[in-house]
């Protein structure tokens, strides 16, 4: 039994390589393949009658490491100078004020239709209203090297942007005065402790000579995170952050108590643990969206009840994006389409407390949201692969 789940697990993740090489030709987001995949695998243990435990408390588990590790990677990648300021200011622009506009739009739409306090209605939307950074960044690999830059911020920021707004929702039953001071707070804790464990895992990474040590301090970023949520910090600005601070120790060579820590012997650290860092973000990505597509059910994604309302928030959600790029002076193309939900979209709606939740809102909707808006992702950036070979010939 135990060498029938390995050799499981190794063929699975073995084909999730291959969606992820093939990717860039056959411009199919991995995440479609990878929950397809998982779907027909449910199918065949059906059919054979083979019994699998609950794997649903899994997934939370896996979603938090691959969000850490996405937005860690993706913060690896960022470069930090004054030429970048313009283009981080629109990425937050598009980032958050499109979230924004659309949550409060839902939840006065689900208050019209299905009632509920206001507020429940906000939590429940904000789910849909999050740019999935897990299924983004892995799909504009072959953009631009601005373009794809551009996807990287907004994405991540829009990732942490949504967990700030969601947790803000969550734990204030009333929102005062004092809920914004609390949560002026906590952001100014949350970046002092960034700063902190930035500079000490930073130099734990310049002066440990014993050839394990990247695990640890992945071990030890998770751990930072998994407190600080404890005490409802945002803890994913400390992974922005830190990995904002090491991808860019070249441009901070100037401060004396850099180089305290070494900085050209970090760098090299810095490209292994970057490369660690990407091997396991594969890893644990496919495997929650394999399991995330274990778990679907065949009648939540033909839930004709649910699909109207699918294809109305996807309209939404498109129409929104693309009023905000031309208010911004973006291009459409590719940055339309671009706006899939994903990971994050799932662990926020299975945060939400049962008490909170609302009838409009189920698991068919989730799953109905996230495949069309990674369709309309598919599509449009096959059309704007054609149209840039065009324009080349």
């Amino acid at each position: 039994m135990t060498t029938t789940i390995i050799i499981t697990i190794c063929s699975l993740l073995l084909i999730a390589y291959a969606f992820d090489l093939t990717a860039s030709r056959t411009k199919i987001p991995s995440v479609i393949l990878l929950l397809l995949l998982g779907w027909l695998v449910k199918q065949i243990t059906e059919f054979s009658h083979i019994t699998v435990p609950n794997l649903s408390p899994i997934l939370p588990v896996l979603g938090t490491i691959g969000l850490i590790l996405i937005v860690l990677e993706g913060a690896l990648e960022l470069e930090l100078d004054k030429s970048k300021i313009p283009m981080i200011k629109k990425s937050f622009i598009v980032g958050f004020i499109p979230m924004g506009v659309l949550a409060f739009s839902l939840a006065f739409i689900f208050q019209y239709f299905g009632g509920n306090f206001f507020q429940s209605n906000l939590l429940n939307v904000i789910p849909l209203c999050v740019i999935s950074s897990a299924i983004a960044i892995p799909s504009v690999k072959n953009l631009s090297p601005l373009d794809k830059e551009f996807i990287i911020y907004e994405s991540s920021l829009s990732d942490i942007i949504g967990v700030l707004f969601f947790n803000f929702v969550a734990f204030n039953s009333t929102i005062s005065f004092s809920s914004f001071y609390d949560f002026a707070l906590e952001l100014f804790v949350i970046i002092l402790i960034s700063f902190i464990s930035t500079v000490t895992l930073s130099f734990l990474l310049s002066k440990i000579e014993h050839p394990i040590k990247f695990g640890p301090i992945i071990l030890l970023v998770i751990l930072i995170y998994a407190i600080a949520k404890i005490f409802h910090l945002p803890s994913l600005v400390f992974i922005l952050l830190f990995g904002l601070f090491l991808g860019n120790l070249d441009k901070l060579k100037q401060f004396s108590w850099i180089q305290q820590l070494k900085p050209e012997q970090l760098e090299t650290e810095v490209n292994k643990f970057h490369e660690l860092v990407g091997e396991a973000t594969f890893l644990i990505r496919a495997l929650f969206f394999l399991l995330f597509g274990y778990l679907i059910q065949s009648e939540e994604i033909l839930n004709t009840d649910t699909l109207v309302w699918a294809f109305g928030i996807v309209t939404l959600i498109f129409l929104i994006r693309a009023i905000q790029l031309k208010v911004s002076n973006l291009k459409l193309k590719p940055f339309l389409f671009v706006a899939p939900r994903g990971l994050i979209t799932i662990l926020l709606f299975l945060a939400i407390e049962p008490q909170q939740n609302i009838p409009l809102m189920n698991k068919s909707l989730i799953i109905q949201v996230i495949v069309l808006t990674a369709l309309v992702m598919m599509f449009g950036l096959m059309n704007n692969s054609q149209n840039e070979q065009k324009q080349a010939e």
